[in-house]
Formats: C-alpha cells, sequence, structure tokens
C-alpha cells in the first residue's frame, strides 16, 4: 500500500476539514459523537465511487468486510479457517465440499441468507471477472437445501478453493441473479445489500461514512460486539496530511507509509503501532525487482544472479525507510509463513549481497565492459540499458530504485530510475513494456500458493493482469504450484515439501528478485479509542489495517476488541 495523492482541490477540502475541527477529522459536523466514531486514512486512492464487490480492487474500502462477508475468516497467526457466514463445512471425498450456511443470518433488506445466494456468487463466474477462474476446477455448484451448498470439483484444488472462501464476499441472489454482464462488472452498487456488520451511511469526495448494523448477526452468534457506531474513512491526500491528522489525534487509525512515523511514536506516548520498535509493523507483503524477461540481458539467469547479488537491501531498510521495514528473505516468502521456508536450502543457494560476486558471475557469463565506458554489454558486444521503473510521486520507492540504480552501477550493469504516473506504469508491465520495475502485488494470504501462483503463473497472455509480469515460463514450477494448489489445506508437511521444490527452482533462476517486507502499515492514536493490537500481552493479536482482504483476514475482530480510552 502506498502513500496516497489527490488532486489539490479536494486535497485542500481535506486539509479545511483537519484544520476546522477539533474533535476528529469530521467534528460534529456529519453528526458524529466522537465517542461513538472510529476516523480512519490510508485505503482511498480517490473519491468513493463505487460498492460493487465483484468489482475487485475498485469498490470503496470496507465493501466487503464490513457490508458484504466470505464463507470463513482466516487467522494467519493460528493458520485456521474460523466459519463465519458458513456454520459448517465437511467433505465427503476429495472432490466434494459440503457447506452448510450459519442459521438466522438476513441481508439487510429482510431476506434470510440461503444456499442459493452461495450458487449465484460463484455463477457470477461464468461472466469475465476476477474470479471466473473458479470454473476451470469447479464443475458444479448446487443448493442441496436451504442452507446446504454443495460443491463438486472436476480438479480438486482445495488450496485455491479455500483461498476463495476464505475471501470472497457472497452475494444476494434475489438481487444479482438477473443481473447481466455489463451490470455485474459496472454497476456502481450505490445501495449495498448486505449481511455484514456495517451499512452505508453515506459518502463525500474526501470521505466513506459506514454506520454499524445493530441488527447484525455476528453479535449473537459470533460474541462480537462492535465498538464504533461510525467508521469514517478519510481519503488521504498526502503524506504531511495525515502525519498532521495523526499527530493531532484527528484520526484514530492511520493505515499508509509514514516517513518519519518512528520518530512520532517514540514521542508520543497516545501513538501506538503492533511492535515498540523497529520496524514497529508486521510484514504484509513482499517488494520484488521484476525484470522483464523478454529483455535479452534479464532473461538471462546469470545475468539476474548477478543483479541479485549487487542489490544492498540494507540501504533501503536503513535509507529511506529508516528501519520500518525489514529485508526479505532470499525466498521472498512473507515471515507468517517461515514453517514453508527452507532454511537448509536457502543457506547452501540464496544469494546476498555481495559486488565482487556480482562482477564474478558477470565476467563467467560473459557480459564485459569492452568500450571502458564503465559498463558492461551483451555476450554479443551490444551495449545495455536498463530503465527502472517506479510510479511518480511513490517517494520510498523512488529513493529506493536510485539506490538500486547507484548499486547496479557501481558492479557495471547500467540502470536508470525512472518515474512514470501509476496509470501508466501499470499500462507498461501490463504489456511488458518495461525493463525493471518494483512490484508487491501479492500481499499476506491463507495460503503461500497465491506466492507461488503470483511467480509462475502459465500461459503467458498478451497482457499479463494480475500474475507473472516478468513472463517467465517454466513448466515445472507451474505443475509444482498446481500441485501445492491441490494439496489439502491442512496438509502442512505436504505443502512445505512443494514449497522446498519451488524454492529450488526460484533460487536457481531467480524470476523476480525479493527486496523488502512491506509494511502492515498502521499507526494508531489511544487518545479516543485504546486496546488496540501488539505484540503486548493482554492485548489483541489481530491486524489493525483495513485495506481490502484484511478484514477477512481478521481486522474485523479489531473493531469488536478496541475500547473506549478513559
Amino acid at each position: 500500500m502506498r502513500s496516497l495523492r489527490l488532486p489539490a482541490a479536494l486535497a485542500a477540502l481535506v486539509l479545511v476539514a483537519s484544520a476546522c475541527s477539533g474533535e476528529g477529522a469530521g467534528g460534529d459536523s456529519g453528526g458524529y459523537p466522537r465517542n461513538e466514531t472510529l476516523y480512519t486514512t490510508g485505503t482511498a486512492w480517490g473519491p468513493p465511487t463505487n460498492w460493487n464487490p465483484i468489482m475487485e480492487g475498485n469498490y470503496a474500502v470496507g465493501t466487503v468486510g464490513l457490508v458484504y462477508e466470505p464463507l470463513f475468516v482466516f487467522d494467519p497467526s493460528e493458520g485456521a479457517y474460523t466459519p463465519w457466514l458458513a456454520e459448517s463445512d465437511e467433505w465427503p471425498d476429495e472432490n466434494t465440499h459440503v457447506i452448510t450456511l450459519r442459521d438466522g443470518v438476513e441481508w439487510t433488506d429482510g431476506e434470510p441468507l440461503v444456499a442459493q445466494d452461495v450458487v449465484t456468487t460463484l455463477e457470477l463466474g461464468h461472466f469475465d471477472i476476477h474470479y471466473s477462474n473458479v470454473w476451470d476446477y469447479l464443475e458444479s455448484a448446487e443448493a442441496t437445501g436451504e442452507r446446504e451448498v454443495t460443491l463438486t470439483f472436476s480438479d480438486p484444488r482445495p488450496q485455491e478453493w479455500m483461498n476463495w472462501v476464505a475471501n470472497r464476499a457472497i452475494v444476494p441472489d434475489h438481487i444479482w441473479a438477473d443481473k447481466s454482464q455489463e451490470q455485474v462488472n459496472d454497476d456502481p452498487n450505490r445501495d449495498p445489500v448486505g449481511t455484514g456488520a456495517y451499512v452505508y451511511e453515506n459518502h463525500a469526495d474526501d470521505r466513506m461514512v459506514w454506520r454499524r448494523n445493530d441488527d447484525w448477526w455476528g453479535t449473537e452468534a459470533l460474541d462480537l460486539e462492535m465498538k464504533p457506531t461510525y467508521i469514517v474513512d478519510i481519503v488521504n491526500a498526502s503524506n504531511d496530511v495525515t502525519m498532521n491528522m495523526l499527530n493531532n489525534h484527528e484520526v484514530d487509525l492511520s493505515n499508509n507509509f509514514l516517513p518519519g512515523i518512528d520518530q512520532v511514536i517514540s514521542n508520543d506516548n497516545n501513538i501506538t503501532s503492533y511492535f515498540a520498535g523497529p520496524p514497529y509493523m508486521q510484514s504484509a507483503n513482499t517488494a520484488w525487482l521484476v525484470p522483464n524477461h523478454e529483455h535479452p540481458a534479464l532473461g538471462d539467469p546469470e545475468f539476474r544472479r548477478a543483479l541479485a547479488h549487487a542489490v544492498d537491501t540494507s540501504q533501503i531498510v536503513e535509507g529511506p525507510y529508516t528501519n520500518l521495514v525489514e529485508a526479505a528473505d532470499p525466498t521472498g516468502l512473507l515471515p507468517q509463513w517461515e514453517e514453508y521456508i527452507d532454511h537448509e536450502l536457502v543457506a547452501d543457494e540464496g544469494f546476498t549481497y555481495d559486488s565482487g560476486e556480482a562482477v564474478a558471475i558477470l565476467e563467467a557469463a560473459g557480459y564485459l565492459d569492452e568500450d571502458g565506458d564503465g559498463f558492461v554489454e551483451t555476450p554479443d558486444g551490444e551495449p545495455i540499458t536498463l530503465s527502472l521503473e517506479v510510479p511518480s510521486g511513490w517517494s520510498d520507492w523512488m529513493e529506493a530504485a536510485n539506490v538500486i540504480a547507484e548499486n547496479a552501477q557501481e558492479v557495471g550493469i547500467k540502470v536508470e530510475p525512472a518515474f512514470p504516473e501509476h496509470e501508466l506504469l501499470i499500462e507498461n508491465f501490463r504489456k511488458a513494456e518495461f525493463d525493471l520495475m518494483i512490484n508487491n502485488d501479492r500481499s499476506l494470504s491463507n495460503t503461500p500458493w497465491t506466492y507461488y501462483d503470483f511467480i509462475f503463473q502459465l500461459p503467458i497472455r498478451d497482457q499479463q493482469t494480475t500474475a507473472n509480469y516478468a513472463r517467465y515460463e517454466n513448466e515445472e514450477a507451474w505443475e509444482l504450484t498446481e500441485q501445492l494448489a491441490a494439496t489439502p489445506a491442512e496438509d502442512a508437511e505436504g505443502m512445505a515439501a512443494i514449497t522446498s521444490d519451488l524454492q529450488g527452482i526460484f533460487l536457481d533462476d531467480l524470476p523476480i528478485i525479493p527486496l523488502w517486507y512491506n509494511g502492515m502499515w498502521s499507526q494508531a492514536s489511544n487518545q479516543v479509542w485504546t486496546n488496540w493490537p501488539s505484540e503486548d500481552e493482554g492485548t489483541p493479536d489481530n491486524f489493525a489495517t483495513m485495506w481490502n482482504n484484511m478484514y477477512q483476514m481478521g481486522a474485523i475482530y479489531t473493531l469488536a476488541e478496541i475500547e473506549l480510552a478513559e
């Protein structure tokens, strides 16, 4: 997640909102009592414009998690699934999953949650939507009872399937069943009807407001009482605006990267984070250096290996980030997936910063500086100039790109940072019109399968929109990834064996180069609300981060566990 930027007029609106109120980012002008309202920021890229849970990445944050809910919620600290809209489930055989829904759950329009709602949600995947691939392995979904859904698989992939049930929002059949492809993809769904703990209250260009659903089923069934009556999510205008609002305790929770937040935490006892010291926050995703394998040099694993040895990640961790992040393991797997890292293999095959080793690898592979300009050419004598792209305005990544370029140039690889607008960069990498870029598009999930699916996914398409931006082709790695998808979710030993094999291929070829673990950006003010998640005993151990999918990873509990400060 990045720091967010808006047009000057909207930024001014947020500044006025924060400057004119001593009671929070909205003050009492919106009629929200301060002791009933949680003010958050750091999740929105711009004004909220739609509440369609099928439009992945475009809906107002909270649409899924607060309004629409999944069948299960995953607890990453325990590696366990908690039935949510589901009451129970069983696998009669490897090809069949039977899910029983909770009794008494109602949509906010008063209709009951029924099995057909789950069936319809899945059948929407027959349209061209983000989870259409579920039908690559699902043969049928049937309502075999009012609250019983029977899933039959043509190609059982329990890892992949459990990722679906723990993330995807269930929508009501009586509203969504007759929608067209165009409506499913484009309807902003301005009156969202969900089952969740919150409902739509209102929105403006600078904020999204949710109101507690006092009839929520989970209050009784889960013994979870959501503490804030209102959640006001402020569109983030800039780092300076957010830092000012946090310092003045006008927001209760900030979920974006804030340079210098370590000093703020040290100087203000009322502002806290998960850890008391560096890196202050848990890890959320891995930032990789992604090479375009269609480039003649970057398609060579020896050249990539030299580049990996050339990058001094500690300069990035200690420089732009001032130790707010940690250097990544050579496998790139997040610390939460520690049990799946083959440490013995990493000790033997992993890379470290070693400029001398980088030079030796280049020389052995025939990359030499024949013309004496200080930079190597290809073995065929062609000059190499690589552009390293990160989005304009992403200051931490821009500084990191400068460090990487300097490191590379020290070993004779000519790298030039470039800072296109974010939208242009997305268009470029989808069409493989780039040399190098920094990317962190896969976050912590319920399974390391999502990590390897991102790296190795085949086939390569004209445009790579969700995975394998490097365009790396390795049939063996993809077959292993599909084996991982088919491994039962509870078979940790079987998963570890496959991930070890995948790490062997990864460390041998380095299709992408892990750099650092991006933080689960989260700073909280204790002035109005307290009891935030932390490493301390006696405090909650969930996420105080409201990004997309984090509610389904346990952040929803945070709303029930925070308490009003005395």
